[in-house]
This record gives C-alpha cells, structure tokens and sequence, in this order.
C-alpha cells in the first residue's frame, strides 16, 4: 500500500506536523499490525519525528539549523545557492519509519511526524508506504 502525498510550504525553513495525515490513511488502509514509512522524495526537504506539543520545539530547531548551516556562506559553490537546504535535509533524512500496532502509530506521547522544508515555499510530495504483519 503506496500513496502519494501533497503540501504547500509557506515559508523558506518550515516543520509541517504530517502525523494526522499518515494516521488517517494507517486507518483508511484497515492495518492492525505493521510498519509504515514516510519518505520525501525531495534532496531540500526531509522527515522527522520529534516534539509536537510545544511549538517553541520547532522554532528552536529549525533556528538551530539555520546556525549550523547558515543560508548563505562565502565558500558555498552550488548554482542554486541552496546549499544549506541541502545539508538540513541532508541531515533530517528523507524518512521514517513507525510501527503500527493496535491499527495506531506508535509514537510517544508528545511525538509526532514532521515534513521538513528547508528551501521553500514549495508545493512538495512525499510517500506512505504501508506494510501489514502477515498473520
């Protein structure tokens, strides 16, 4: 079980909670026991889980980043002039995987999952890939 996701960014560095979404189609899909992977199919854009109840979190985390890879820098070569996008999702990965049990992802309790934009905004896509438990 594949399916294909859309979002919208809205800003240049930007966590988007897709936890609801992956959730959602865990339950349309009926699977009690397994493992789904989220994956971006972006080299500027990544997958993470991590806090989703205090958004200072996110805020912290994508100033952090934007400390370690800082968006313009005098030594960057790349065209684009993208770089630290690509060194962010670089970072972040491109996914993740949760196992399923009780037909419910199994996150921690302040846990959720995030796509990860670094170099937008963007219209972007990313992947659930289900797999059920052969019982």
């Amino acid at each position: 079980m594949l399916q294909k996701f859309t979002i919208q960014s809205h800003a240049r560095d930007e966590m988007l909670d897709i936890t609801e979404t992956v959730r959602a189609y865990i339950q349309e899909q009926g699977v009690t026991s397994g493992l789904v992977t989220v994956y971006s199919v972006h080299t500027t854009a990544g997958i993470t889980i991590n806090e989703n109840a205090d958004p200072d979190v996110k805020r912290d985390m994508l100033m952090r980043w934007d400390e370690v890879y800082p968006w313009e820098h005098p030594n960057d070569r790349h065209a684009e002039g993208n770089t630290a996008a690509h060194l962010k999702a670089s970072t972040v990965g491109s996914s993740q995987s949760v196992i399923i049990h009780d037909s419910e992802l199994l996150l921690g309790v302040w846990q959720g999952i995030y796509f990860c934009e670094f170099d937008g905004p963007r219209t972007r896509y990313y992947y659930v890939k289900v797999t059920k438990d052969d019982a």
